[in-house]
């Protein structure tokens, strides 16, 4: 068996693009590529390629999943061989074992803490609704043009000045003090009792790529405290270096925009997408790291390092470019006025307006740094053959052959040198750069056979199982036609909108009597099956059990789509690549355009389709009685005719609800 973490390491690292375009020649098109499907003959281009999904989609054949899932597919190949040749592309060295018992628990444990982070935040966002937190730290936010809408978007909150809030609602709500210490919540005296570990901050949660909260970064609004910003300490489920601040809310907009925009302050990040600029990240109290890098490079190549203009900000940006480089990303770097940040720019100026000042101000990386030495250098000699080997060591970063020379080139006549010396300098570097890797490389091996524990791992949890059965090509098998457009229509409501609130009106049926008690789709959903029915359709009876367990772990919705796309069971995938997509056509009359709001169509449509998968199993039931009435004795012939007139009778009160509650809507 792979072992767990390596499973996460291979997920993780693998990127769509970059493994479909080993197959086919994909072509950008907004945020996304397209090509002509591998899996069939087409001519005109259908397959679709996601980076920021990490997905790809045939609008032709259908066929849909995961960079996992594409190897699948292509390599004709089981589960585990498509993460063994995943392994094999990215250089990951897999260990195979037995999991044991401790993994088991260890696995069950990272879950707890992000249960655990969740209910911080949480609580953090109530406390903001009254007392000291609506008196202090809302109007610290309102201060900083912060808007609601903002607030309620990124989770923010705050941490009261009680020395045990946290603690003693986590309590309450029956979580175990081992998980506030494991997540970095809470602090343990030496009288062995628990205090929270944030105390009167204005807190900002840091969420992981799928969006769920992993940590926390809290503010000082006193002036006496010397310690700004708290954050949280690394944890089994938060590794500072691995984590972008913002990049749950702006992957999406950095793969359509091909860019990613750097900044270094959590209200920076928070401005900047009020203001409508929506691809921008921050490093989480850190300076930026390659595991930032990375993360980066997964949804675009095109970076923008947005700092101060002043001199902290000029050396941080410096101190980025080398590993930025050395990923083979683009590199540009933009500096504003100094006195400035991008909080306070994005308050002064409208979108446009930085949009446009970003556009004219940033500077290639090689520009950049060649403006800002040279006025250094102020016509000394040495310091000027300093500049140009300093500019040659950062060319040196750079893995492409092609853009190294390039670089050198223009380098080269910038400073009226010979080409050949800078390239001489240029090869020096990068073999002295190998054999540090190459060192790095031996000093890890030998803490692998001394087996010593890593300075740092991610153990966040991942629901995929191994199979051992060779891949198939499957197709959907509906073995029962009547009911099979009505569980499609469930499906659809749970791959697209499950995690979505149903806001009832006091006046209808379904309201709970508690405005504070809304159910979401999947449990709405899930309460129309709690009688003990099954679908009829295995296909879409394993997509449901596969949707639910995914659900009730705390999955986001993003997040389980993905997962059940990558589902070793191919049957899922079809299904949820065929649901979860915009070209599926309802069989309700209405369609989501026809509503106002997609608030106020769920909530209409929904129920519809429950009262709607009812009727299809009356007719099942009907169409059942009706085949065995030929065969039926005088004596069973009444009570079929008589339990398939009920049926009818039901059946037309039935579709009369869903009348009037379409012409309500």
């Amino acid at each position: 068996m792979i072992p767990q973490e390596t499973v996460n390491l291979i997920l993780d690292t693998a990127q769509i693009a970059d493994v479909v375009s080993d197959y086919v020649t994909l072509k950008r098109r907004g945020a996304n590529f397209v090509a002509c499907c591998p899996f069939h003959n087409e001519k005109t281009p259908s397959f679709y390629v996601s980076p920021s999904k990490g997905i790809y989609k045939c609008f032709g054949c259908g066929k849909a999943g995961t960079a996992v899932g594409f190897v699948m597919e292509q390599e004709h190949c089981s589960y585990v061989e498509a993460l063994r040749y995943l392994a094999r592309k990215y250089h990951i060295e897999i260990v195979e074992e037995e999991e044991s018992a401790e993994e088991i628990a260890r696995r069950q444990r990272s879950e707890s803490l992000l249960l655990v982070s969740e209910f911080a935040r949480k609580f953090f966002s109530e406390q903001l609704q009254g007392g000291e937190g609506r008196a202090v730290g809302y109007q610290y936010y309102r201060s900083r043009g912060i808007e609601d809408a903002t607030i309620e978007r990124w989770g923010l909150g705050w941490a009261p000045s009680a020395r045990t809030g946290l603690v003693d609602a986590a309590r309450a709500a029956g979580y175990k003090d081992e998980y506030l210490l494991g997540a970095g919540l809470a602090v343990q005296n030496e009288d062995g009792s628990l205090a929270d570990k944030f105390r009167e901050r204005v807190m900002f949660p840091i969420h992981s790529v799928s969006g769920r909260v992993i940590a926390f970064s809290g503010r000082t609004l006193r002036a006496d405290n010397p310690a700004k910003y708290v954050n949280s300490p690394e944890t089994e489920i938060y590794i500072k270096s691995r984590n972008l601040l913002g990049i749950y809310f702006a992957k999406s907009d950095i793969a359509r925009e091909d860019r990613c925009i750097l900044v270094e302050g959590n209200v920076d990040v928070v401005m900047m997408h009020q203001l409508g600029i929506t691809n921008v990240v921050a490093s989480c109290g850190t300076s930026l790291t390659v595991e930032q890098v990375r993360l980066i490079k997964k949804f675009t190549e095109n970076i923008t390092i947005m700092y101060d203009g002043d001199s902290a900000g000029i050396h941080a940006a410096l101190r980025g470019i080398p590993m930025v480089l050395a990923e083979g990303m683009n590199v540009h770097v933009v500096l504003l006025p100094d006195g400035d940040d991008p909080d306070s720019f994005s308050r002064k100026h409208s979108r446009d307006e930085v949009r446009e000042y970003i556009a004219q101000n940033e500077k290639d990386f090689i520009v950049f740094k060649t403006d800002l030495l040279l006025s250094e250098a102020a016509g000394d000699p040495l310091k000027k053959a300093g500049l140009i080997n300093d500019i040659a060591d950062t060319i040196a970063q750079i893995p492409d052959a092609v853009k190294r020379s390039t670089y050198a080139e223009a380098t080269a006549q910038q400073f009226g040198i010979e080409v050949a010396i800078l390239f001489d300098r240029i090869n020096k570097t990068r073999r002295k750069l190998q054999e540090d890797a190459l060192k790095a490389a031996e000093r890890e091996e030998r803490r692998r056979r001394n087996d010593l524990p890593p300075s740092a791992y991610d153990t966040v949890v991942s629901d995929a199982q191994p199979v051992s059965e060779p891949f198939a090509e499957q197709t959907i098998q509906e073995e029962n036609r009547i009911l099979a457009p009505s569980e499609r229509d469930l499906l659809y409501f749970l791959l697209r909108h499950g995690c979505d609130e149903l806001d009832f009106e006091s006046d209808s049926d379904y309201y709970s009597g508690n405005e504070q008690d809304k159910p979401s789709v999947a449990d709405f959903i899930r309460d129309a099956f709690s009688d003990g029915t099954r679908m009829a359709n295995s296909a879409y009876a394993a997509v449901y059990d596969a949707y639910y367990a995914l659900y009730d772990e705390g999955y986001g919705q993003q997040e389980i789509v993905k997962r059940l796309l990558d589902a070793a069971d191919r049957r899922i995938a079809e299904v949820v690549s065929q649901l979860s997509t915009e070209k599926y056509q309802l069989t309700v009359e209405a369609f989501e355009k026809s509503m106002t709001t997609k608030a106020s169509w769920l909530v209409a449509q929904v129920p519809r389709a429950i009262l709607g998968y009812a009727e299809r199993r009356m007719q099942d039931r009907y169409e059942t009685l009706r085949r065995q009435l030929p065969d039926a004795t005088p004596e069973q012939e009444p009570g079929i005719l008589q339990e398939m007139v009920k049926i009818q009778s039901a059946q037309r009160r039935i579709k009369q609800r869903m009348g009037r509650e379409k012409n309500t809507k």
